[in-house]
């Protein structure tokens, strides 16, 4: 008897008695089959794993950035930075400023030159002192009786240059005096003029501490220079009464110590005037 396709089949000489080797044959061919069926199963799972990973692995590696195709296989490139920084560049005024004043402008005419005329602005203090040398200040006086203030030919050509005034001061040291005396012009032309034209000198000023020098009879060492409306003259000589010679040291460096002195109280007065004007703003 038969139980049909797939069923338990019975041997023969016994109707009920089932045909076990049979059975057995059918039951280890079933066990094969899905033993290759879970083998091919996993090959072809393997397969297709790998295929994913291989397409995500080109697909990934081998795209062009900018899809061409060209650079397939690399990775992308930087992005192009700028060789400098963007930073803000100062800016400037096309517009040159205005030059500084020039210090001499201010004491070369009178209408610049608005400064008080004193003796203390051309002298200041009670002594001067130049390197190692000391110097003590003796008389002074301002007058505008330029000719009074002179010997010799100098008092007519401070007139003949129309001198405004004349201010004058003595210093000694080690038995050595000098006097200096300013003559104020209105322009500058006029007191480079009369240095020019200088002869005989400034008249010796005693008195407060320096007695009397540069007596008739005793040489002394004359001076005259000019700087803006200003010409200046100093006279050098021995308190004793004895003449200055052209190897005495001391004498003439009295003389050049006064005079330097003075022509940089001058241009010190044009340096005060033109920053006041430049901070005004009227330079």
């Amino acid at each position: 008897m038969s139980f049909g396709q797939g069923g338990p089949s019975w041997g023969p000489g016994d109707a009920q008695t089932p045909d076990w080797a049979a059975l057995a044959d059918q039951s280890a061919a079933r066990n094969r089959r899905k033993k290759w069926l879970l083998i091919g199963g996993g090959v072809l799972a393997t397969a297709a794993v790998g295929a994913i990973v291989a397409t995500a692995v080109v697909t990934t590696g081998g795209k062009d950035p900018a899809g061409s195709g060209k650079n397939a296989g690399k990775l992308p490139a930087p992005a192009d930075l700028p060789d400098e920084t963007a930073e803000p560049e100062p800016s400037f005024s096309s517009v040159a400023p205005p030059p500084p004043p020039d210090p001499k402008e201010f004491v070369s005419d009178a209408k610049k030159d608005r400064a008080p005329i004193t003796v203390d602005a051309f002298f200041p203090g009670k002594k001067l002192t130049m390197g190692d040398r000391v110097y003590v200040k003796g008389a002074t006086q301002q007058t505008r009786s330029c000719a009074a203030t002179t010997k010799g030919a100098l008092g007519s050509v401070l007139t003949g240059n129309d001198c405004e005034q004349v201010v004058r001061a003595t210093y000694s040291k080690d038995g050595i005096a000098v006097t200096v005396g300013v003559a104020v012009f209105r322009t500058e032309a006029l007191a480079k003029r009369t240095a020019q034209q200088a002869s005989g000198s400034i008249a010796p000023l005693s008195g407060d501490g320096v007695p009397a020098f540069c007596q008739p009879g005793s040489v002394c060492r004359r001076t005259a220079n000019s700087y803006g409306r200003y010409a200046y003259f100093a006279i050098t000589g021995h308190t004793d009464g004895k003449s200055v010679t052209a190897s005495d040291k001391n004498a003439y460096a009295a003389g050049d110590d006064l005079t330097n002195f003075t022509f940089r109280q001058i241009r010190h007065r044009g340096e005060l005037q033109a920053s006041a004007a430049a901070t005004a703003g009227t330079g």
